[in-house]
């Protein structure tokens, strides 16, 4: 099994990065700050509370004064790169949050996001001052670094998932939106990703403000193009018809169903948690012009209360010539995840073609 990741912050990785500190502040106290940060409960602790217990310990040995200690951090940042030096930006979100330290804070965002990421450490500011800040956004959208650009559209994500959610962003949207404005014909990936996944969340919350998006923006820029099919993938999930027709799924109509015939097939169809099935489904196209479709299987998983609750699984999504004939299989693998666990009972799995179901089998889960 492989390591959890919290394992990552450990003796070794604490002292060599003492180390680093050390060369620039000889008199930091690297045992001290171990010691310190590995206590008692240390091995309790998970993956963010050991990078908070990081940055406390080392407010603790760094000099008190702020401005020193973001010159130190900011001396070394250029060896501290990589998801582990999360914790610089989180020293900046628990000491540099006063009105007199907010210039500097900001530039050490600027500087550390690029080692690391900052996109969880400056939602805080966002939540105290939220005009403020996405000011600052707005001026980070237009800077030279896809890091920092990123910033800006990823600190400002209103679900962003490990981050404090942005109530004020869920409820209204809009303060958003001029920055993803800028930034939805990056030239990144790694922003057009990030854009993308800005969109999907206000989506959840305002799904007509993302399809009036998608229609301005598409088919104006490839690179935009991309973001606005990505930044709407959970309105296609929820086969929302408007979103659906936007990005030329073919429809069902009763007079000329899409889908002609369909099998789906499980096997074992009685199994245990852990184990896994075999699904295999086969379709006929109807005859005519190529068609957009979207296969997909839902689970109707049994909860604890005995209710089922859906989760869909994507099988393909392309267009196909009319009157082609597909099949194809996937493994499902029942086991329990961080995210979802399973329980005993009569599980419906629907096969679906652009939200529509066609087919349907029962699996008992034991």
């Amino acid at each position: 099994m492989a390591e959890p990741l919290k394992a990552m912050y450990n003796e070794g990785f604490l002292r060599g990065f003492g180390e680093k500190v050390n060369a620039v502040y000889s008199v930091f106290d690297i045992n001290g700050f171990i010691a310190l940060a590995i206590d008692e409960t240390w091995e309790k602790l998970e993956l963010k509370q050991r990078m908070r217990r990081i940055t406390e310990s080392l407010g603790s040995y760094l000099p008190p004064q702020y401005e020193a200690a973001m010159e130190i951090m900011m001396e070394i940042a250029a060896d501290c790169v990589g998801f582990p030096y999360l914790f610089f930006p989180d020293f900046v979100e628990v000491y540099g949050q006063g009105e007199e330290h907010w210039e500097l804070s900001m530039q050490a965002f600027e500087l550390f996001t690029t080692k690391s990421s900052a996109e969880f450490a400056v939602r805080p500011f966002l939540l105290r001052e939220p005009e403020r800040m996405m000011r600052q956004m707005g001026i980070w959208s237009t800077h030279p670094s896809e890091h920092v650009r990123r910033l800006a559209s990823e600190g400002s994500r209103p679900r962003l998932p490990w981050g404090q959610a942005l109530p004020m962003f869920k409820q209204d949207p809009t303060p958003v939106l001029p920055v993803l404005e800028q930034l939805k014909a990056d030239p990144s990936l790694y922003v057009r990703k990030s854009v993308a996944n800005n969109l999907n969340d206000i989506a959840k919350d305002h799904p007509g403000v993302v399809l009036d998006i998608a229609r301005r923006w598409k088919g104006v820029n490839a690179n935009t193009d991309w973001i606005v099919r990505h930044g709407c993938r959970s309105l296609i999930r929820k086969t929302d018809p408007e979103v659906m027709a936007l990005f030329g799924y073919a429809e069902q109509a009763d007079e000329t169903p899409l889908i002609t015939s369909a099998s789906f097939t499980v096997e074992p169809s009685v199994l245990s948690i852990g184990e896994s099935c075999e699904l295999k489904y086969a379709l006929r196209i109807h005859e005519g012009n190529p068609v957009r479709i979207r296969v997909e299987y839902g689970i109707d998983f049994v909860k604890a209360s005995g209710r089922t609750s859906r989760k869909s699984f994507l099988l393909s999504d392309k267009t196909v010539p009319g009157g082609a004939s597909l099949s194809a299989g996937r493994t499902h693998r029942w086991a329990d995840l961080t995210t979802r666990r399973h329980y005993p009972g009569e599980h419906r799995i629907a096969l679906l073609v652009n939200g529509r179901e066609f087919a349907s089998v029962v699996l008992k889960l034991e």
